[in-house]
């Protein structure tokens, strides 16, 4: 029986590893520092034979850890490692990080049953329709928006191959364009919050989840406008690749209203203006023209507003204040330290504790409605007998003040952003045409619900108004409630009897679905957790981690050199091992070095979940042509869908490129939020 190309490719590899360490391990006077180099390419081997990850990592970590043990007290070597397995599961279950995991598993998976992805993608696919590969473009833009709402990568592949793929394939687009676009788009749930990898680095790493979020929002985005632009200059070059959409399916049939209207002019402001001071002779009511007129003044009205909030934050003035804590209690402070903040007038959150901990994450302390960050006054935790204390911190509260100057002038970068939205809203006003309003109408329907959902979490989040539980509690809540209303909404346009009764059975279905496979997710990353932990603590036990960290110091990197060797060696192992076992088994190793090199491990953990990408589009793994593979027509190969992932592969190095080489575009926004 012949073997399939991933299946030689990964045996080859297993071989080449298994032959490096017969060769190079030195058996005859082995150190503990080796048997963990042993226990890391062991578990990798194991991995990649397909032994589950967690239990794997849990299995291998208990043997060497009582090796370690052993070494010390053979007599109390069992004891010290079922006492270890118990801390570190505990550790796992009190951290309060972990608990966003299984919320926004739950909301992803609502929002994914509730199909409300349909008619988004119909709706951009009008609105893109003379646009260069238009469809594919609006794969791709229905992708991240749905990444936005979710965060989950396999329902995604497979929700747009049900919908898109068809679609393409319809339309005369190529095979191998076609399976790129919905895999590289589908994976953007990895960068884009409320991506599951960064909290699992989040807490892995003891950075803060909110400013991760807030710092892969634009390289997120960036790659997704990447994509998209390639898939149009290549629909311009190869238009044989993407043909143009016939005109039959770019119109939009208009309601009776928009019909009246239209006989006085093809321009819809125009018209519904001169209906609205009545100048027409259409016989429409006025209340009618009255919500037309001002659903075609939302373009504006939502610019305004954003330009509105830009132009407070970029003038507010600058903050002065006196930090009200104590050094220690029972002590007298031995200075007071008077800070002043950036123009934002923000402050940055404390940094978060070990992932161990169950201390709340960083999110706590963030800025309240008067600009300035609370802080927590952590003397209340000291003896509360000490008076001494306890009088200084009530002067320290009494002088605590904050100063507010006159506005700042306006930016520069403002006044830049005015016009472009100037010139962005005339040319839109421009050409709104009645079919173009029918399309706004249709966008407006089909991705304000998701737009509410979106700005409920991750707007709660980023601005400090909840911590990553809280946030990812109202997602589910609002997935719950959106899922029920679009269920009941579509059967009563099906005009079906007992609408009420089949909406109710069809979201119980969704829930009960839902609810186990959050369930189940959620236990395997939480396994993972338990068993990386028990690996991590075996591996420090032997010593490996001081090993690896003397071989890379020892070779005198430069941080540009540390960079590339580490965003390659995590590239290359996204070619047999998915993101989750990348994140716990490897994350540990690399962590511990970033303050040789003073690598920021924010600025880190996105080039990470950036290059993770490559667990997904990279073969032999590559499960998104898996989950492509599972929904597509049989004429649709698997090699057709790797050759189509290629290019995007490409576009995502020129990605981690861009962010190497201007961290501004993953900083600039954690700073302005929480500096």
């Amino acid at each position: 029986m012949r073997l399939r190309k991933e299946l030689w490719f990964g045996f080859s590899l297993m071989a080449v590893m298994l032959a490096a360490i017969a060769v190079f391990m030195p058996w005859g006077h082995m150190t503990n520092g080796h048997l963990g180099l042993l226990m890391l390419a062991l578990v990798v081997v194991a991995i990649m034979l397909g032994f589950p990850t967690a239990f794997t990592l849990m299995g291998m970590g208990v043997f060497f850890a009582w090796l370690a043990y052993r070494s010390v007290n053979p007599t109390l070597a069992v004891q010290h490692v079922l006492d270890l397995f118990v801390q570190r599961t505990y550790g796992v279950m009190s951290n309060d990080v972990l608990i966003a995991i299984p919320l926004f598993l739950f909301m992803g998976y609502l929002v994914e049953r509730a199909q409300l992805i349909d008619k988004l993608f119909k709706s951009l696919h009008l609105a893109l329709a003379r646009v260069p590969g238009s469809l594919a473009v609006a794969t791709i833009v229905t992708c991240a928006i749905f990444a936005t709402a979710t965060g989950i990568v396999g329902a995604c592949v497979t929700l747009m191959g049900l919908l898109a793929l068809p679609a393409m394939l319809k339309a005369g687009y190529n095979v191998k364009v076609a399976a790129g676009a919905i895999t590289a788009g589908g994976c953007l749930g990895i960068l884009i919050p409320p991506s599951v990898l960064l909290i699992v680095y989040g807490a892995t790493a003891g950075v803060s989840v909110v400013q991760l979020y807030a710092g892969a929002f634009f390289p997120g985005f960036m790659l997704a406008g990447l994509y998209a632009g390639y898939v149009i200059v290549l629909a311009k070059l190869r238009p044989d690749l993407m043909p143009p959409l016939p005109e039959s399916e770019r119109q939009v049939p208009l309601p009776p209203h928009a019909q009246a209207l239209a006989r006085d002019g093809g321009h819809a402001l125009c018209g519904l203006w001169r209906a609205l001071v009545g100048r027409t002779r259409a016989e429409v009511p006025r209340y009618k023209v009255a919500g037309q007129f001002l659903v075609t003044l939302l373009p504006f009205l939502m610019i305004a507003l954003l330009l509105g909030i830009a132009y407070r934050s970029a003038t507010a003035p600058v903050v002065n204040s006196i930090p009200a804590g104590l050094a220690e209690s029972g002590k007298e402070v031995s200075a007071l330290e008077q800070s002043t903040e950036s123009s934002t007038g923000l402050a940055a959150p404390p940094e978060e504790k070990d992932p161990a901990d169950s201390s709340p994450p960083a999110t706590d302390a963030l800025p309240n409605e008067s600009g300035v960050a609370g802080t927590v006054d952590e003397s209340k935790s000291g003896s509360a007998s000490d008076s001494g204390a306890a009088a200084t911190a009530d002067k320290l509260k009494e002088t605590a003040t904050v100063v507010s100057q006159e506005r700042l002038p306006v930016p520069a970068w403002f006044w830049i952003v005015f016009a472009v939205a100037a010139v962005v809203l005339s040319l839109t006003y421009w050409r709104w045409s009645w079919e173009r309003l029918e399309v706004f109408k249709l966008l407006m329907k089909s991705f304000f619900p998701l737009a509410l959902l979106i700005l409920a979490v991750l707007g709660s989040l980023v601005f400090g108004l909840a911590t990553p539980a809280e946030a990812a509690a109202v997602g589910a809540f609002g997935g719950f409630l959106l899922a029920g209303v679009y269920r009941y909404m579509a059967h009563r346009r099906a005009g079906s009897g007992a609408v009420l009764g089949n909406a109710f059975k069809e979201y119980g279905a969704i829930i009960r679905e839902s609810s186990f496979l959050t369930a189940k997710t959620s236990a395997m990353v939480c396994w993972l957790f338990v068993g990386s932990g028990i690996f991590a603590a075996a591996f420090a036990l032997l010593g490996g981690q001081e090993v690896i960290e003397k071989w890379v110091l020892s070779m005198d990197l430069t941080p540009v050199q540390f960079m590339l060797l580490a965003q390659g060696i995590i590239f290359i192992l996204g070619w047999p091992l998915e993101w989750t076992e990348i994140i716990v088994i490897f994350m540990p190793i690399f962590i511990p070095l970033l303050p040789h090199f003073g690598i920021d491990p924010l600025f880190f953990g996105l080039l990470v979940a950036l290059n993770l990408q490559t667990a997904f589009l990279s073969p032999p793994v590559a499960m998104a042509a898996f989950y492509l593979k599972g929904v597509s027509p049989p004429h649709v190969t698997l090699n057709a869908i790797f050759a189509g992932m290629m290019p995007f592969m490409g576009i995502q190095i020129v990605a981690l490129a861009l962010l190497y080489l201007f961290p501004a575009i993953g900083l600039w926004l954690p700073q302005v939020l929480y500096k």
